[in-house]
């Protein structure tokens, strides 16, 4: 399958885009996801006058942009379009107020900026996430269940997707009318601090792709069953931080390339 290898270049953010370029380029990758945030180089506030730029000049360094990580504000739908980047994506956080309120709260968001991306031709990418977020591709489903799939995609996971106790045989399948990205990384639990509690002393500890719960060999199998052909976008997160991130991005590349039988 001919699939874009790309990166989540939030450990970089504050590089500008000509030494980001080459830095991805470095790495092996053809792509890359773009943090649009206060702590990146390209912020919310300056996105519509830096972004396209910054574009172009990953583009000049052999990089698409596949998405920005940001917000919902009209301003970053103007942005994106202007530096012609597909997607943007957001998680599904859960508030204090419980998660079926957390969830009408999102959906309503979500609602919102359909005319946005409709105008913009911008499509928003939602993504599962352990924790305070909607965490299953189940969820995520359910969230985006009637929203124009045009416009509203899923972001799968191949970590948050273990976390959940899913199967990507099950969930790439469930959701191959609305998948526009497949995030790759690798994640298992280690011990915490034995606590008062009974049980439950566990956190994720986020590894390289060989060494996790998720298999990635089983992912790209079904992506081939299903014949997608879209972005592979590496995350980059890892919880040692005893090795050098391009050198674990390195690697991990390489794993994955062999897993999708390019190696």
């Amino acid at each position: 399958m001919n699939y874009l290898w790309s990166v989540f270049t939030k450990p970089f953010a504050e590089l500008p885009g000509d030494e980001l370029g080459r830095l991805v380029a470095g790495l092996g990758f053809t792509g890359a996801e773009v943090p649009v945030r206060d702590t990146a180089f390209v912020t919310p506030s300056t996105a519509v006058k830096v972004l396209p730029e910054f574009a172009e000049q990953l583009r000049a360094e052999g990089v698409e942009p596949i998405s920005i990580a940001s917000d919902l504000a009209e301003s970053t739908f103007e942005a994106a379009a202007a530096a012609r980047v597909p997607m943007i994506r957001v998680m599904a956080d859960l508030g204090p107020d419980g998660y079926a309120a957390s969830v009408a709260r999102v959906r309503g968001s979500l609602e919102a900026v359909v005319g946005y991306a409709a105008q913009y031709g911008v499509q928003v990418g939602v993504q599962p996430h352990h924790g305070k977020y909607v965490s299953s591709t189940l969820g995520v489903l359910q969230l985006l269940d009637s929203l124009p799939p045009e416009h509203f995609q899923l972001v799968w996971d191949a970590a948050h997707d273990a976390l959940a106790g899913d199967a990507p045989h099950v969930t790439l399948d469930l959701a191959k009318d609305r998948l526009g990205i497949v995030n790759l990384k690798n994640v298992k639990y280690t011990a915490t601090e034995p606590t008062d509690d009974v049980g439950g002393a566990w956190k994720p500890w986020f590894v390289p792709g060989p060494e996790g719960l998720s298999n990635w060999s089983a992912i790209f199998r079904q992506l081939e069953n299903q014949n997608w052909t879209g972005p592979i976008c590496l995350s980059g997160q890892y919880s040692d931080p005893s090795v050098p991130i391009h050198d674990r991005l390195r690697t991990d590349l390489e794993a994955a390339r062999r897993a999708a039988g390019e190696i």
